[in-house]
């Protein structure tokens, strides 16, 4: 294929095939190998580095904006290495034309998130570019945080005989930004969950040090998350379809619609992977905070099928969960 598709930016596997056989074929060194949510850095200090960029259409939808959703995405990376975000910079390409009254939304959307957080937006550039180069506006966002965990948790650090939980229902944001875009009514309340989570997990990580991995399943979803978990990790995962939270009103739209809310983007939810014997305490600390209050243990890892997910149905039966293959949604983040 000598072109870039969509397909490229949605999360799965042909993103996958891209960031192997473009960016980590040339760029590759002991850092970037790791491929985790965030980067482990050792300055004066441990630290957890993380870039993302923010394309999101549309940039105004319920639950939040392109600038709650970008400050939450890089604070969330950051803390999947069970880090304290410290501190942020952004960047923003600016459509010519895009009304002052909605860049001024969004960046003080991106201030009270910010302070939600507890972090500092230090640093920035702006660009403006000519009509139809961007579609109104293009955020990036990069934060540091310092990692208080004597060892950085990784999606390679899963254990046979751990326990999966997930903080809470899943595809709240991918069924959102879909509806919102096609101009699809539907009858129930329905918001992305964009959020900070970095509070929640630093109770989390406090209170229960022997957590061997966070990642927050955003493109691509929950599905395919945990398969990047068990292929870095070198483990099986499986997970029973009716324990995973998804609400009535989700799981209904997707019906309607064709989709598969185990595929659709998240953004203010994560994975976490921990020894079974701590998987009721973690569940305690989860359920008693806002941002954890329908947390549920979903499965756990096993040792084979190696580098696979099995999904066991209410009735009993068992299929394979495979990775993101073709694109769910552009421009989802």
């Amino acid at each position: 294929m000598d072109t870039i598709l969509l397909d490229h930016g949605s999360g799965g596997l042909a993103s996958q095939r891209l960031i192997k056989e473009i960016f980590v074929k040339h760029l590759s060194n002991q850092i970037l190998d790791s491929l985790d949510d965030a980067a482990y850095l050792e300055l004066n200090g441990k630290i957890s580095f993380s870039t993302d960029t923010y394309t999101i259409d549309p940039i105004f939808f319920p639950g939040g904006d392109i600038g709650s959703l970008c400050v939450s995405g890089t604070v969330n990376d950051i803390a999947m290495l069970g880090a304290i975000p410290r501190y942020l910079s952004c960047g923003f390409i600016i459509e010519e034309g895009m009304d002052f009254d909605d860049l001024e939304k969004i960046v003080e959307s991106m201030a009270n998130t910010a302070k939600k957080a507890g972090i500092y937006i230090v640093t920035g550039d702006t660009k403006v570019v000519p009509r139809g180069s961007v579609d109104k506006i293009f955020i990036n966002t990069s934060g540091v945080g310092e990692v208080i965990m004597d060892t950085p948790l990784s999606g390679s650090s899963a254990c046979p005989g751990d326990a999966v939980i997930v903080n809470g229902t899943i595809g709240d944001h991918g069924l959102t930004i879909f509806t919102t875009r096609k101009g699809i009514s539907m009858d129930f309340d329905l918001k992305s969950d964009c959020a900070p989570l970095n509070k929640l997990i630093l109770e989390l990580i406090t209170r229960i040090p022997q957590i061997h991995v966070l990642r927050d399943p955003t493109r691509g979803g929950l599905a395919t998350t945990l398969n990047e978990i068990a292929l870095q990790s070198n483990v099986g995962i499986e997970v029973k379809e009716e324990d995973i939270p998804i609400k009535p009103g989700v799981k209904e739209g997707c019906d309607i619609l064709g989709l598969d809310p185990l595929y659709l983007a998240n953004e203010g939810k994560f994975i976490c992977i921990l020894p079974k014997e701590y998987s009721i305490e973690a569940l305690n600390i989860l359920q008693k905070d806002e941002l954890g209050k329908d947390a549920k243990i979903i499965g756990q890892v096993v040792d084979s099928p190696k580098g696979k997910v099995i999904l066991e149905t209410p009735i009993g039966g068992r299929r394979l969960l495979s990775m993101l293959e073709g694109e769910h949604l552009p421009r989802i983040c």
